[in-house]
Parts: C-alpha cells; sequence; structure tokens
C-alpha cells in the first residue's frame, strides 16, 4: 500500500481521543458538565489577560486548549501493557517517564503514553497515564495467585483490534477506513462493563487488599477510569463546581496557587458508586456496586529541570512534614497554607526561574526587532529575543496518588514498601521510556539554536 493514502498517526489520535470523550461523557454524565465548566472558566481567563490570550496565539498553543485531554486506564499484566504500547503508537504516542505509585501507597508502576514532538502536541496533546498492577506487592499468595490466574484468562482487546494493529505494523500505516475501524476497535478495550468477572466474595477479597486492585482484577477489561480537561485556572473550577451540581475533593494536588504556575496541578470530583452484577456459585447475576471512574481537572505549568524539581520537591516534603492532606479534607485549610508557606522558597517571577535555571524555556525572536547578534543572553536584554515557559506535559506521582486515594474514598493510606523498578517495567513494557529532563532539555536547545540561526549577524551568516 502507498504511504501516502495512510491517515497521520496525529489524526488517529485526534480522532481516538475525541471518541473516548464522546464514550465517556455517556458513560460518566458529569465529565459533560465539567467539560462546560471548563470551557466558561477558560474563556473568562483569556478575556480577562489578553497578554495571556496573544502568547498562546503568538506560540501556536491556543486553539490546543479546548481539546487538551489526558486519560488514565490500569491492565493487569505485562502482556497487556506491552500491546497498549503498540496500540498507541499507531496514534503517535510514546511512554515518557516512569512513576512508582507504591511508594505513596498504590500497588502500581506507571507510564505517560503522549506525543513527543511540538508539532504534534499543537495537533492534540492526547495522554494516557498507563498503570501495571503490582501482582508481588499483594501479600496474601493465594489472592495474589486467585487474582493471576483471573488477569491471564482474559483478552481485552478484539480480534479485529489486534489484526488492525498487526497491520498497521506490516504496512507502516492505516487508510481512512481501517483507521476508522480501528478507533472503534480500540475504544472497546476502554469501555466499561457493568459484569464483573469475578465472585461477589474474591471481588471483596481483592477489594480489602486495596480497592484499586479490585478495579483491575476484576473485569473484562480495564475501562477508562477518567478523562481530564485542561484548565488555565485550576482554583476558579474547583470554587465553581460546588454551585455546577459537583462535590470537588477538598485539595487541590500539586503545587500551590502562583503567579507563574510550576509543573502540574490536579483535583477531581469523588468517583461514581455503579451499579455492578457478580456471578455467585449457582451461575446467576446478583447485584452489587463499584467505585472506580471519575472527574478530574488538570492545570499545567512550566516543566522544571532537575534543579528545580529538586528544589519543588524539597519544598513539597518540607509542607508534609508539617501536614499531610487526610483523604476526608478534615485538614484542608491547614494543607493549604502548610503548602503555601513552604512554597514562598521557590521563586515566582519567570526572569528569575529562567536566570536560576529552574525552568525549561522556549526561545524565539521579537518579530519588530532588527537587532542582530549571537549571544543569547545580550540579545534577550536587548529585547530581541523573548522567552515562554515550556509546558510540563508529564505527571506527578503523589499528586496521581493522591487523586486515586481520595476519589476512591479510602480514609485511611494503605502502606506498600516503595519498590521502584523501572528496569522491570521497561522489560515488560518491551521498550525503553523516554526521559522528560532531557526530552524537554532538547526542546528548549532546539529552540536557542533555531532563534540565534536566524538572528546571526549578516557578516556570519554567508
Amino acid at each position: 500500500m502507498n504511504s501516502s493514502t495512510f491517515l497521520s498517526p496525529d489524526a488517529i489520535r485526534a480522532s481516538f481521543s475525541s471518541a473516548m470523550s464522546s464514550m465517556y461523557r455517556t458513560e460518566v454524565p458529569a465529565y459533560g458538565t465539567l467539560l462546560s465548566l471548563v470551557a466558561e472558566v477558560n474563556a473568562k481567563t483569556l478575556a480577562a489577560s489578553p497578554e495571556m490570550a496573544q502568547r498562546l496565539e503568538q506560540t501556536d498553543t491556543l486553539e490546543r486548549i479546548s481539546e487538551e485531554r489526558h486519560g488514565a486506564i490500569r491492565v493487569g499484566t505485562p502482556a497487556e501493557l506491552s500491546m497498549l504500547r503498540r496500540v498507541f503508537a499507531v496514534m503517535g504516542m510514546y511512554p515518557v517517564g516512569y512513576y512508582d505509585l507504591s511508594e505513596a501507597g498504590v500497588p502500581v508502576h506507571s507510564t505517560a503514553f503522549r506525543p513527543v514532538g511540538d508539532a504534534a502536541l499543537k495537533i492534540n496533546p492526547f495522554r494516557v497515564f498507563t498503570s501495571l498492577l503490582r501482582l508481588d506487592l499483594i501479600e496474601d499468595a493465594a489472592l495474589r495467585e486467585e487474582a493471576r490466574k483471573t488477569l491471564d484468562a482474559r483478552q481485552i482487546f478484539t480480534a479485529k483490534a489486534i489484526l488492525l494493529l498487526e497491520k498497521a505494523e506490516m504496512n507502516g500505516g492505516l487508510d481512512a477506513a481501517d483507521a476508522a475501524s480501528f478507533v472503534q476497535e480500540i475504544l472497546e478495550t476502554f469501555r466499561w462493563h457493568d459484569h464483573a468477572s469475578v465472585s461477589n466474595d474474591l471481588y471483596r477479597r481483592l477489594h480489602d487488599a486495596h480497592r484499586l486492585i479490585a478495579d483491575v482484577v476484576s473485569f473484562k477489561g480495564p475501562h477508562i477510569n477518567h478523562l481530564t480537561p485542561r484548565t488555565l485556572d485550576i482554583d476558579a473550577v474547583q470554587a465553581l463546581m460546588p454551585a455546577n451540581g459537583i462535590s470537588p475533593k477538598a485539595v487541590i494536588e500539586g503545587p500551590p496557587t502562583r503567579n507563574c504556575p510550576i509543573l502540574l496541578r490536579q483535583t477531581s470530583f469523588k468517583a461514581l458508586e455503579e451499579s455492578v452484577s457478580f456471578i455467585n456459585a449457582e451461575g446467576v447475576w446478583e447485584k452489587g456496586s463499584h467505585t472506580a471512574r471519575f472527574g478530574e481537572i488538570e492545570q499545567r505549568g512550566i516543566a522544571l529541570t532537575p534543579k528545580g524539581r529538586a528544589l519543588y520537591d524539597r519544598l513539597l516534603t518540607k509542607s508534609r512534614e508539617v501536614i499531610r492532606p487526610a483523604a476526608d479534607g478534615s485538614n484542608a485549610q491547614a494543607y493549604i497554607d502548610a503548602l503555601q508557606d513552604a512554597f514562598a522558597g521557590f521563586p515566582d517571577d519567570w526572569a528569575t526561574i529562567r536566570t536560576e535555571k529552574l525552568g525549561y524555556f522556549r526561545y524565539s525572536p521579537v518579530a519588530t526587532s532588527t537587532i542582530r547578534g549571537s549571544d543569547l543572553e545580550e540579545l534577550i536584554r536587548k529585547g530581541a529575543v523573548q522567552f515562554d515557559p515550556i509546558v510540563y506535559e508529564d505527571f506527578l506521582p503523589v499528586s496521581a496518588a493522591g487523586i486515586f486515594q481520595s476519589n476512591l474514598g479510602d480514609t485511611t493510606a494503605q502502606n506498600f514498601a516503595a519498590s521502584p523498578s523501572q528496569q522491570e517495567f521497561e522489560l515488560h513494557l518491551g521498550a525503553p521510556v523516554l526521559d522528560e529532563f532531557e526530552h524537554y532539555a532538547n526542546l528548549e536547545n532546539a529552540s536557542i539554536e533555531a532563534c540565534l540561526q536566524q538572528l546571526r549577524p549578516v557578516a556570519l551568516a554567508s
């Protein structure tokens, strides 16, 4: 087949993101309310800050805000994880970063599948935070084996999805018709199933070990457990959620409110209690319930350098040494105050963040300037070069765990020995994960090189 007839991975990803959003809106109606609320807040934020709107437009990132989503899925076996890697590759999405959530009481380790190039991100920045269950963290050996057998017996991909995936890999892509079929078939992996694949007794034992273990093991497929739109003002969304019939979690995860946003802030509404049927010993379906799927909103800031991230981690640890947020929100204000106090130690203006090398920036020539030169700092001082923060496209393990725990209704944190195992995860994945710091540094360096190339003195340009 001629490669010119293939639909681009970016177009397939955009189609899948749209189909996923439509499906989730049907399955979780409150998600639709959330989208409307975020759109309203974003419009008001942009209207109140023309400078922000102008910079987003000039950097060609304004249009992506309204389409931006991330989803999350939890798989149970290395084979499922490896297959998802192949599926997402067809959509131009690649594993970035390794996250050990066991350190925060959640028995999974994870990566984020996402586009990595600037052009691809501007077309559609869809991400899927993908977690693999750590069966080795289940202490009860008998329960661990039952969970393993249950997971090994299932196939989370349709036969047609597998055929189309193999066709894409063999031919190097999919035409429009096959791509449309591929999207619909892969959507089935993410669809909600209200009939459990385990007995009520096994479900309860899995649930007692950890709510998330029950969620991963007990169903025909992993189902998408949330979709997340991006807001430009998460505090405004948090404040407006109750008036829109949505009860938010008590504390926004991540750094505190700042003039210059850093990394990632997230909030959510509590997971739904949904009707589920379990088959009993007599082969009869009995009604029960399951709590897993929720709504989430995020606000993204600048990607931090290793130096900036080390400072962030120190300040977060400092705040949590004073007080840790309770899952029930009973000490929310005290935690928010401690967080604000701790983060007074992180510069809150772009110039200082840049000069202290705490964050990554994208450099570009100022269109109205006629100044030329080869020294970046001098060009910035003279107003010939401007810089914009590079958006953090990834995730924070402590924040992800906090969202998981609060929306599942955990009132006490469950303890697992922190046991990061990136090498094992990559073995199961079938590929190494990209290093996020190296990736952001490459983006920054490429922008500097392009900027200086354009502004070289005439004598050096020949």
